[in-house]
């Protein structure tokens, strides 16, 4: 079986290093040509919770041959059409793509390779590109693996569980627990809180999740973030589980409940702070805007996800610097001025 992986930064790079260096042979593809070079000449580092170089099959997407019976999407979804349309000669009827893109981008692949041809999955695991051959993992999978916790949510856009889905599941196994779980939006939207908060957060102040840790209202703020993604999640349809939801309707136990999840990795850059970094577009618009969309078609109101959005929109056309100071575009609710 012939599989590759299409997107190869950070995630990307982790993955394929990970699937190559347990004995799952696959092809690294990304239009980036000097972190391409530098897999091919160097290997593949990784760094942070893990420290190794494997040798990979590193290649731009002009120097794709022949087709792939299993490719993992994992560009990101600004870059989705023109990724989608070069890769569609090299897909045979029945291959699979599944995308481990941020947001809920499914149906957009959908569009491009066919319905047939799509599955997809959510990440629960993080990474931050260093240089070119180098990421670093900023998630302690032992630990995650000691607790048999999955690395990987997976499923069937039609929720089956289907003998394809079980191949994706046994490849992602070179790494670590892939979960297939029977309602994949559910988890894509459970993803979603965290890209939404967390990612959101990081980007709008650019600074490393660290860096809102030390920020009370920052936290409070992403608690209120993560209060709408709840009613918009709710208002869609979407089940996040009891518990989670309703810890998230609850500003202050989200914050404590993020303040949980980052503390162990300070470090960790959200992708769309290294983006802002780079000087590229982010996918805010699928992430955050995805959220405020889904809430105004049902009357509710998003007024944090929108800050974030005019925010990262601010820094990536100029108007607005790289600066924890942009918390001061975020609306004040009681009790703020105790946080600051």
């Amino acid at each position: 079986m012939r599989i590759a992986i299409l997107g190869c930064g950070a995630m990307g790079t982790v993955l394929g290093a990970y699937l190559t260096k347990n004995g799952c042979p696959v092809d690294l593809i990304d239009e980036n040509e000097e972190h391409i070079r530098a897999l091919q000449e160097h290997g593949a580092t990784v760094t942070g919770k893990e420290n190794f170089t494997v040798p990979v099959r590193a290649l731009l997407p002009e120097e794709m041959t022949g087709k792939y019976h299993l490719v993992f999407l994992l560009t990101k979804t600004t870059s989705n059409h023109d990724a989608l349309t070069k890769l569609l000669p090299h897909l045979f009827k029945s291959s699979i793509v599944c995308t481990l893109q941020n947001g809920v981008p499914e149906p957009f692949v959908a569009e491009y390779v066919g319905r047939v041809r799509t599955v997809g999955g959510a990440v629960q695991w993080g990474a931050t590109y260093i240089e070119p051959g180098v990421s670093k993992l900023t998630t302690n999978i032992r630990i995650k693996a000691e607790r048999n916790r999955p690395l990987f949510d997976i499923g069937e856009i039609s929720g089956r569980t289907t003998k394809r889905i079980r191949k994706v599941a046994d490849v992602l196994g070179y790494m670590g627990l892939a979960e297939i779980v029977p309602n994949l939006m559910d988890a894509r939207w459970r993803k979603l809180v965290i890209n939404c908060c967390g990612s959101g957060m990081s980007a709008a102040l650019g600074s490393p999740f660290g860096g809102c840790l030390e920020r009370p209202r920052a936290m409070r703020v992403m608690g209120r973030i993560g209060r709408e993604v709840a009613l918009a999640a709710k208002a869609g349809g979407y089940d996040l589980g009891q518990r989670y939801f309703e810890t998230l309707l609850d500003p202050i136990a989200a914050a404590k409940y993020f303040t949980k999840v980052y503390t162990p990795s300070p470090e960790g850059k959200a992708s769309m702070l290294q983006d802002l970094e780079a000087g590229r577009k982010t996918e805010v618009d699928m992430i955050n805007g995805y959220v405020s969309e889904t809430a105004k078609k049902h009357g509710i109101a998003t007024p944090c996800c929108d800050a974030v959005i005019r925010i990262v929109h601010g820094i990536e056309n100029g108007e607005l610097p790289l600066s924890p100071e942009n918390l001061q575009y975020f609306p004040y609710e009681e009790g703020d001025e105790e946080a600051l």
